[in-house]
């Protein structure tokens, strides 16, 4: 009954991801049919002057106002995001000078804590050397 079960879950999961696989498939087929719908007219060739009307002198301006627009925002833009790109530079920078500050630091401290054990050691190796010396005269 065991060795059954396992093959019923297989067959099952093997089920659901063709059928996932299935709708995936179809939804990516309809994107790409969308997508090839919407930009089939800027691969329809250009008319030719002659065909086409030309614009009136208030839409031309328009769309030269709109695009200029476009250009300032989006210099504007780009201008902030390069500050913000070297401000982000320059703050990585700054960490990873104060890591190196703080790593220095770290180690010095340790390497003053070693120094106080060594110390200690001494001062205790001694004294237990005094004490041990003040017994053997008192005991003689």
């Amino acid at each position: 009954m065991n060795a059954t079960r396992p093959e019923k879950v297989e067959s099952t999961e093997t089920e659901t991801v063709d059928s996932n696989l299935a709708a995936v498939t179809e939804v990516e087929a309809g994107i790409r049919d969308f997508v090839r719908n919407d930009i089939a007219y800027l691969r329809r060739p250009s008319t030719t002057t002659t065909d086409a009307p030309p614009l009136d002198p208030s839409a031309e301006a328009t769309v030269t106002n709109v695009n200029s627009l476009i250009q300032r925002v989006a210099g504007t833009s780009l201008a902030e995001i390069e500050n913000l790109i070297s401000e982000l530079e320059s703050l990585r920078d700054l960490l990873h000078a104060e890591g190196q500050r703080v790593q220095r630091e770290i180690s010095g401290y340790a390497q003053l804590s070693q120094a106080a054990m060594k110390s200690t050691r001494m001062i205790a190796d001694n004294v237990a050397q005094w004490k041990r010396a003040a017994d053997g005269l008192r005991n003689s």
